[in-house]
């Protein structure tokens, strides 16, 4: 619940610091001195839009702070774990805005967006007055309210669970299809291709090997008949290998004859018939090495150029054919594979729509009763607020055309505020008085359901009579049970049955040698309380009469 409220220089307010307790807190002034300021100031604290024209005539700067004291379980603390802010005894909102126009915002000391102070803001207080949409209750929660009211937490996570499982199986369906859709459509590309490439087999590496076998055997051919020569010259009939072998026999025979005059020529001679005889086996080994199968030379350039056909075929490099070849094959695996897990998904989708629609309609049988019980138990408030002709409805419409992950169910308050009128939806058909009331009622029988922590209702007791203001009174009161309550009022009826009273005032003040005015607020005692409530009776001129009927309507709501 709100905690403290503190005001520095915002429109008439120079400083302000007030505090609040549980139950029903009311604040009463006459008019025009500064209620709304209080309001305006207190909307800035939670997330308002801000405005230059908000701070004090002189001032470069105003500011509002609002605590808090929350429970360890409210949304709120799972909001702030999300942004960061660590979680203290105390949760505080304040909010600096400039003369210029420009605002900034902190949650406990650590700046944050206006965004993320408003969606805080929104979670902890709720505005209501008669020309405050924040407090028509927009359709977009009316299904929020009904649930709240009815209980429905667990059966609403349940279907949202549904809903998520079938929607993520409906995309994974949806992408399979389309992959086994196109592998169809390439079914006969694909039986071709693998076929090809099947048959081709091509191996990782082959181009460079066949290519360099290729040029190697187109080399040895060029140089074959060379070799071939060089071999018949050293090893055929004109070999000049047996001519020297004889000489160098004779020589010797000679050498031996004539010692010291041959033995030289000889040792050259058989050094030369050395280097001939390794040059005929180096030549002859050549030539074996050059003799190859001409079909061999064919056979390699025939594969060499089926795998670079290939390659300009399916626009892939040689290098990359065995990966297509793989690729293709299990594309068109997944073909056959594919259709059969596509119709076992298709199952599985349509266990899970079954899954979805079923806990959808039980929820939506769930808050139809819960609609027919919140729509009790507004009218039974009604009455005591004249609007005993008027009927209080909870619209259904359940459409599995517009299901989601809140079910399948549209939720809108409607009203018909005399009979024979056209019911329709609250916000349109009620006037500002009734709606007030209308939404009284709804606050009473939601009681702490679906509420945030802090209810401030705004002058909702404008232009009502005496027994519906004290009809109000119990009301406001017995909400004040459940959640805090602050509310603006000029019923005395309203002011007589609050647990604490605060009185606002404006004031002439003397600073410097000049008059200026200023909104205070100040919590009254048990006897200024009389007075302010005969006040609010009476009016400018307070008489005994209606100080006893302001004590008359203190002790009757204390009874």
């Amino acid at each position: 619940m709100l905690v403290q409220l503190t005001i520095r220089d915002i429109v008439l307010i120079e400083r302000l610091d007030l505090t609040f307790g549980g139950g029903l807190s009311v604040l009463t002034g006459e008019t025009g001195a500064g209620k709304s300021i209080l309001l305006d100031a207190m909307s800035l604290a939670l997330g308002a839009r801000g405005d230059g024209g908000l701070v004090r005539n002189g001032c470069d700067q105003g500011q509002v702070t609002a605590t808090f004291d929350l429970a360890a379980s409210h949304p709120v603390q799972a909001l702030l774990e999300e942004q960061g802010i660590a979680p203290e005894a105390f949760l505080i909102l304040k909010r600096v805005q400039s003369a210029d126009g420009r605002s900034k915002a902190f949650v406990n000391d650590q700046p944050v967006s206006v965004s993320l102070m408003r969606d805080i803001g929104r979670n902890l207080v709720e505005l209501h007055g008669q020309h405050d949409e924040r407090a028509l209750l927009q359709t977009s929660v009316h299904r929020d309210l009904l649930d709240a009211f009815g209980g429905h937490d667990s059966l609403v996570g349940l279907v949202s669970g549904d809903w998520k499982k079938w929607q993520d199986k409906r995309r994974e369906v949806a992408a399979l299809a389309a992959t086994v859709e196109n592998a169809r459509r390439e079914s006969d590309y694909l039986h071709n291709a693998v076929q090809e490439l099947t048959t081709l087999s091509p191996q990782p590496g082959e181009e460079e090997e066949l290519a360099a076998r290729r040029q190697t055997m187109m080399k040895a051919e060029a140089i074959a008949t060379d070799l071939s020569e060089a071999a018949e010259t050293l090893s055929g009939d004109a070999s000049p290998i047996p001519v020297l072998t004889a000489l160098a026999k004779r020589l010797e025979r000679k050498a031996r004859e004539v010692p010291g005059m041959l033995e030289e020529a000889v040792e050259q001679l058989d050094q030369g018939l050395d280097a001939v005889y390794r040059a005929q086996q180096t030549i002859e080994a050549a030539l074996a090495k050059a003799d190859f199968d001409p079909r061999e030379l064919e056979r390699a350039e025939e594969r060499l150029f089926a795998l670079r056909a290939a390659s300009r075929k399916y626009g892939v490099a040689v290098e990359n054919l065995p990966e297509l070849a793989v690729r293709l094959a299990d594309d068109l695996e997944a073909l056959v594979s594919g259709e059969d897990r596509l119709q076992a998904l298709q199952e599985e989708l349509q266990a899970l729509e079954q899954a979805y629609h079923a806990s959808a309609e039980r929820l939506s049988a769930e808050r139809s009763a819960a609609a027919a019980a919140l729509a009790d138990m507004v009218m039974r408030e009604l009455p005591p607020l004249k609007l005993e002709a008027a009927q209080f409805m909870v619209r259904q419409e359940a459409d599995k055309s517009s299901a989601g992950a809140a079910g399948i169910d549209a939720i809108e308050f409607w009203v018909q505020t005399n009979p024979g009128t056209k019911p329709g939806p609250m916000i349109k058909v009620a006037s500002g008085g009734e709606l007030s009331r209308f939404l009284l009622a709804l606050k009473v029988a939601l009681a702490d359901k679906g509420s945030a922590p802090t209810l401030v209702f705004d002058e909702i007791d404008t232009g009502i009579g005496g027994a519906v203001a004290d009809a109000i009174g119990k009301r406001l009161l017995r909400l004040a049970d459940k959640v805090q309550v602050l509310s603006v009022t000029h019923a005395p009826q309203v002011a007589a049955r609050a647990t604490s009273h605060f009185v606002i005032t404006k004031q002439q003040l003397e600073a410097a040698g000049e008059g200026r005015t200023a909104t205070q607020v100040a919590a009254v005692s048990q006897a200024a309380r009389r007075e302010e409530i005969a006040r609010m009776l009476a009016g400018a001129q307070i008489t005994d009469e209606a100080r006893a009927a302001a004590q008359q309507l203190i002790d009757q709501s204390a009874a």
